[in-house]
């Protein structure tokens, strides 16, 4: 890693995860399309490693027209054909239906004057977290998650909503000697 300042122990297995950390993760997002891609790259996470994601993140944002909502929730069957074949991303139909599916649940969400952004942090009371960096899940993950797979978002289960939470900063689970924790619960 580039220097010796204690890290998350995850963070220190890969140099793109060790670069994730210093400079993404637990940073609060606010924009909803962000917040959005960022969920749905964690669904495809799904029995993965957040590694395999970051690696074809770039890919992810090529093959899904850059994650714009708009576009994605217009995809059709020529267009999952085309992820299908897609050896850049995760090849999973069920999760590539899902983030078409999400899409367009989001853009509902946007139609019916709720935004996606205050709709997350509204489970915060719009302030992050400090967490301890231990859980998996918790009881909020439990309630988000069971909030969006109502609306019909899958791949939300509460240790994907959980660790999607941990990356868009609404919980500070930072090591508590990482030298991140304080710098991320500045930015709250």
């Amino acid at each position: 890693m580039s220097d010796d300042r204690p890290r998350c122990a995850w963070a220190m297995r890969d140099p793109l995860e060790c670069a994730y950390h210093d400079s993404e993760w637990g940073v609060p997002e606010r924009d909803p399309r962000m917040l959005w891609e960022t969920l749905m790259l964690e669904g495809f996470q799904a029995g993965l490693s957040w590694t395999v994601i970051l690696r074809k993140r770039e890919n992810f944002r090529k093959a899904f027209a850059g994650f714009d909502p708009l576009k994605v929730a217009g995809f059709g069957e020529r267009d999952i054909a085309r992820l299908m074949n897609d050896a850049g991303i995760v090849r999973a139909r069920a999760k590539i239906e899902a983030t078409i599916r999400g899409a367009q649940i989001y853009n509902e969400m946007q139609a019916n004057g709720e935004n996606f952004g205050a709709f997350c942090w509204a489970f915060t009371d719009g302030k992050p977290l400090q967490g301890e960096g231990v859980h998996t899940e918790t009881g909020l993950s439990r309630a988000i998650s069971k909030e969006l797979k109502r609306r019909g978002f899958k791949f939300v289960g509460p240790t994907i909503v959980h660790a999607w939470m941990q990356a868009v900063g609404m919980v500070n689970d930072h090591a508590p000697d990482c030298f991140r924790r304080g710098e991320v619960a500045a930015l709250g």
